[in-house]
């Protein structure tokens, strides 16, 4: 009996050997999902590609913090017994990085396009706006401020213009955005200003007929300025007979209200003096009764109403004179045609021969058609 004992401690502790050894080496070791894991490497890859850190943050971060947890649980299963550890959790993670990482993808792949269709549209708007600006306003006296703003949006266009090209869609939005308010809130300021100024229509158009029909009844010249096209019209017997490119005082918009201000007079005047030679220092002039008794009575009423200091002077010496041709305005309140030009009107023009000067000979919807 004691024999057989021992023969059985014997074989049990080989017997449990042998049947652990077996199941070891028959019992699958759990492996890693590095398949899983790769594949979500390359769609977080791919993202990346596609700018989803960029324009698609959420999803992007989101799909690397599910591939960081997937590492960090299987950092901690390898630390525990071989047979005892369990890679379904890093399997999870691993898929929800990837599905993740294609959302972000998509996303980016998306907002990118619509951005860049978007900035297209933007561009093409800003530039038919500044297009309309330089029409309607190159040679108009906007305020310095004014002016600023409209030099800033355009530099500001341009660099949108160069961050589009570079494919810095996001960039060029902001740059857009910011160029897009400078310009619009400017040409709404330009805009007033302009339709402000028009108000004034019904009375040019008044003086404009008076003055053709005083040529037709006199069978005599007549000449029209119209400030806003820049041009001296002269009319004989009702009918047009020339046109000159005119430039005018540096502020022309608007009535001339006194010494200084820069401003080319709107009113219905007449020629009183024709200079040439030492009498002027612009080749010839044509010298007009400004201020006449309106120019005059309105002087005085804005001096009495506070509109003008007490110390403030009318002025005179508007004159329609030679030495132009600069294609700026550059006068202190005349009219200056080229010299040539000058020749020409000299020869058929007398004192007393009307001259009328308005704002503009179009109303304000056929000027801005124009």
């Amino acid at each position: 009996m004691g024999k057989a004992w021992r023969h059985i401690l014997i074989i049990t502790p080989v017997a449990v050997f042998i049947t652990l050894a077996g199941f070891l080496i028959y019992y699958p070791v759990p492996s890693p999902p590095s398949g899983e894991m790769k594949i979500a490497r390359d769609s977080i890859s791919f993202a990346w590609k596609n700018e989803a850190e960029t324009y698609a943050g959420d999803h992007y971060s989101r799909a690397r913090m599910y591939y960081d947890s997937a590492m960090m649980v299987w950092r901690s299963e390898n630390e525990r017994f071989i047979y005892s550890r369990n890679y379904n959790r890093v399997a999870e993670f691993a898929e929800l990085a990837t599905g993740t990482a294609h959302r972000a993808s998509e996303n980016s792949i998306i907002l990118k396009t619509n951005l860049r269709e978007r900035l297209v549209q933007q561009l093409a708007m800003l530039n038919d706006l500044i297009r309309k600006i330089n029409n309607q306003y190159h040679s108009y006296p906007l305020s310095p401020e004014t002016r600023n703003r409209i030099s800033k949006g355009k530099m500001l266009l341009r660099d949108a213009e160069t961050e589009f090209n570079n494919a810095q869609y996001l960039e060029a939005e902001k740059t857009v955005t910011e160029s897009e308010n400078l310009l619009r809130t400017s040409y709404g300021i330009a805009d007033r200003d302009l339709r402000s100024y028009f108000r004034s229509y019904p009375r040019w158009k008044n003086w404009i007929e008076y003055t053709i029909a005083l040529s037709r009844d006199s069978s005599d010249y007549s000449i029209i300025v119209d400030k806003f096209s820049r041009r001296l019209l002269v009319y004989l017997n009702g009918e047009k007979v020339d046109e000159y490119k005119a430039e005018l005082g540096r502020n022309w918009v608007g009535h001339k209200r006194l010494r200084g201000d820069k401003a080319t007079p709107e009113g219905m005047y007449r020629i009183i003096r024709k200079l040439e030679g030492d009498s002027t220092k612009y080749y010839k002039a044509l010298l007009l009764n400004y201020p006449n008794e309106e120019d005059t009575a309105r002087f005085r009423m804005e001096i009495s109403r506070g509109f003008l200091p007490p110390s403030a002077k009318l002025g005179g010496m508007i004159e329609i004179h030679g030495n132009g041709g600069k294609g700026v305005d550059w006068t202190e309140g005349c009219i200056a045609l080229r010299d040539r030009e000058m020749d020409t009107i000299f020869r058929y023009v007398k004192v007393g021969t009307p001259v009328t000067i308005v704002g503009s000979m179009r109303n304000l919807g056929n000027v801005l058609k124009r």
